[in-house]
């Protein structure tokens, strides 16, 4: 066997890691304020702004600005792999340099060879999901685009379009943060390397790193006052308007 008990276990528990995290979040999000919560609130106002526009240089720059950040992931994600598959041919190498770091567990050439896959694996969903990102910030230019202007104030039809927009920026968005939250447990899955209790030992740490950060950090408090701030500001221009009819 290539993979000890031990090396089963500790693969299992990362992917149990993984996958666990990822449905106790997805569903967390849907009845707790949160990260991605409070952002896609956000992205409605924006939206609704947007709309109300006749000047969109500024919708423009940001959505640039946020499409850059995925293609310098989805471009690193490929160099990345170009490592990865050269080190296949560098076997024997990172044999030797595993053995010669302490307390490193033993490692036969096809374990590394698995391991080597196993962080292939991870990059590979990783540009897929950048990509897919990627694309659907084009979908939300394009719908942007299309968007007529109503500096008058928004009717029924036009706040269901921009919801329409924040839902598919929403779902962009999302995909970005699948495709880092590759990253983060691809740096748990390098410890496999050096022992299977550490490769345990930090996909909780990961977990518990993104849990922090995406539900309890001073960043997501800071959102989740600003949503509510935008919206007693939204209900007062909404009041103001009624009076004015």
């Amino acid at each position: 066997m290539p993979l000890s008990f031990i090396d089963l276990i500790a693969l299992s528990a990362f992917f149990l890691s993984w996958s666990g995290y990822t449905w106790f979040a997805r569903k967390k999000a849907k009845t707790t304020d949160c990260l991605a919560r409070s952002l896609n609130q956000h992205r409605i106002h924006w939206m609704y702004e947007t709309i109300t526009r006749d000047v969109r240089v500024g919708e423009a720059a940001l959505l640039a600005n946020l499409e850059r950040n995925i293609a310098f992931f989805a471009s690193s994600t490929l160099l990345i792999l170009a490592g990865i598959l050269t080190l296949f041919a560098q076997i024997d190498t990172l044999e030797s340099v595993i053995f010669s770091m302490p307390y490193a567990d033993h490692v036969s050439h096809s374990s590394i060879q698995i391991k080597l896959s196993l962080l292939a694996f991870i990059f590979v969903l990783s540009f897929f999901q950048f990509t897919w990102s990627m694309r659907q910030y084009g979908f939300v230019n394009v719908m942007v685009g299309a968007a007529p202007i109503d500096t008058s104030g928004l009717n029924d039809n036009l706040k269901a379009y921009a919801k329409q927009i924040a839902i598919v920026q929403d779902q962009a968005a999302h995909s970005y943060n699948y495709g880092l939250r590759s990253y983060y447990f691809a740096l748990a899955a390098i410890c496999w390397f050096f022992h299977p209790f550490l490769f345990v030992l930090m996909s909780v740490w990961v977990v518990y790193t993104l849990y922090i950060r995406e539900f309890n950090s001073k960043s997501v408090k800071a959102i989740i006052a600003g949503q509510e701030y935008l919206r007693l500001e939204r209900d007062a221009k909404d009041k103001a308007t009624v009076k004015l009819v």
